[in-house]
């Protein structure tokens, strides 16, 4: 954090490690932290980093030319999970291949509208917000700039398209085959209206770029250790909540589906007004780090729950990168706090 290159030096290795951070980090917490790709078929972490990495890359560096903030980045995580889920692997479109799941519960009109509220929420926080305010916390003096140049900007398109085939091509016709479920077309007009979708959402983005300040703004006043840490616990609780969704599919419930839809929605509501009070310029970059903290700890935890039946490899696989994990993040807080407590002082 304190050895970024120079100002003077060229722009491809001043923005290289920010830029090499942000797509690696996005796969890295939303795939293999949370356990959703196990070490033992780690290959597929390549297409994640052309998806997941270079799509978060994407939606930064609109933020940052737009000077826009908090919201927009939430809204195009929206879009980038909608192109996921609709477009891409269409997996809230196709019945749900997974042993285990209730692949009826909640799926009407063609869409697994359960699994799909949980991926919109999961997709754009841990795969967007969360690595992109990390990334900046680790290059302060880069935050406020866009990394890519515009040759830099259409190579990383051209990779995210070419990831995004690759991913469709294993998971509709190989992943699914392999989990003893049929290839399925997805209906021209679920594809279009996600297409709608996403360009609906890039364009609230735009519109409301300046319903709060520039994302990653310098604070203005130190905020007290209880904020700080308060802000973390909540983002953990509401966090781990969530996962509550997902596992709605693989138990024996009678619960009327509106009820969850209805709860979950509400929950993404109150965590959205959370998140913007602490991206605000007033709260500095403690509480960006505690609540980036407790949505990996959530996020790394909870999936223990679901590890029944993996392999001793990738359950001492995934401790070990949950506990890596945890100790990066704890150095990143403490840097964070060397860094600004002068500044707030002075």
């Amino acid at each position: 954090m304190q050895t970024e290159t120079p100002a003077s030096a060229p722009a491809r290795t001043r923005y290289a490690g920010p830029i090499w951070t942000l797509v690696l980090l996005a796969p890295l917490i939303a795939e293999v932290l949370s356990g959703s790709t196990r070490l033992s078929f780690i290959f597929v972490y390549i297409p994640e980093v052309m998806v997941w990495g270079c799509g978060a890359l994407l939606c930064r560096e609109l933020v940052r030319r737009w000077r826009a903030g908090a919201t927009s980045l939430l809204l195009l995580g929206l879009a980038l999970s909608v192109a996921e889920e609709f477009v891409i692997q269409q997996t809230s479109l196709a019945p749900l291949p997974f042993p285990g799941s209730n692949a009826s519960y909640g799926r009407f009109c063609g869409v697994n509208w359960l699994y799909f509220l949980f991926m919109l929420g999961y997709e754009s926080v841990w795969v967007t917000v969360v690595p992109v305010t990390i990334s900046e916390l680790l290059f302060p003096l880069r935050r406020s700039q866009p990394w890519l140049r515009k040759v830099g900007a259409i190579v990383v398109c051209a990779v995210f398209l070419f990831g995004s085939f690759i991913a469709w091509l294993s998971w509709t016709q190989f992943a699914r085959p392999s989990l003893h479920a049929a290839v399925y077309r997805p209906p021209f007009v679920a594809i279009a209206s996600g297409v709608a979708a996403i360009l609906l959402l890039i364009g609230l983005a735009y519109l409301l770029r300046c319903v709060d300040g520039e994302m990653g703004s310098v604070a203005t006043r130190a905020p007290g250790s209880l904020v700080t840490w308060t802000a973390g616990i909540a983002a953990f609780a509401l966090c781990a909540v969530w996962f509550k969704l997902i596992a709605m599919l693989f138990m024996p419930v009678r619960t009327p589906v509106w009820i969850p839809l209805t709860a979950g929605f509400t929950g993404a509501v109150c965590s959205y007004a959370l998140f913007r009070a602490l991206s605000s310029s007033a709260w500095g970059d403690m509480p960006r780090w505690s609540v980036s903290f407790g949505a990996v700890m959530a996020c790394m935890s909870v999936s223990y729950l679901s590890t029944a039946g993996w392999s001793r490899v990738d359950l001492i696989g995934k401790a070990i990168l949950n506990l890596l994990a945890l100790i990066a993040l704890l150095w990143i807080g403490m840097a964070v706090h060397r860094r600004i407590t002068p500044k707030l002082e002075s």
